[in-house]
């Protein structure tokens, strides 16, 4: 018989018993992982799943922060745009609600995701209306909520 605190533990690292893997079919599935990984705060996913090309503007640091102070409410997929199996290339479009510090917020993004070597991998984003911020502002040098580790004026609340 295990021990209820390995088991804790094992809840904790993955929520489906296994160690979630980049073996994705479509683009939109990769997206839904990803979320997932915020969720289970499982960062080592996050950065295996980002793409080499692009992952050194990746900040470790401020997505594990993020990932742990916010409590994640909920994904909402708008659309995609190929990211299809026969596909090399393909965007997600998508809304992130979180709460962060009493505030709800909810982030709105289009993914940009490459197929390289028969795997999909999150290679950048292209923020429609940045970060929506429901009763608080955010402040210009502030970090921006989306986790990319840039102040908010340089990153989602660009003009």
């Amino acid at each position: 018989m295990k021990n209820i605190k390995d088991k804790e533990k094992k809840k904790d690292k993955d929520i489906r018993g296994e160690k979630m893997e980049n073996n994705f079919v479509k683009a939109v599935d990769l997206m839904k992982a990803r979320y997932e990984a915020y969720e289970r705060k499982d960062i080592d996913f996050i950065v295996e799943t980002h793409d080499s090309a692009t992952r050194a503007d990746l900040d470790v640091e401020e997505t594990k922060k993020w990932a742990e102070e916010a409590e994640w409410l909920g994904l909402e997929i708008l659309g995609t745009e190929k990211g299809e199996e026969s596909d090399d290339y393909g965007i997600v479009e998508f809304k992130a609600i979180f709460r962060e510090k009493g505030q709800e917020h909810i982030h709105h993004e289009k993914s940009e995701f490459h197929k390289r070597d028969g795997k999909w991998y999150y290679s950048g984003w292209l923020p429609l209306q940045g970060t929506i911020v429901k009763g608080k502002k955010i402040g210009a040098n502030e970090a921006c909520p989306c986790g990319s580790g840039k102040k908010y004026k340089k990153c989602c609340g660009k003009k």
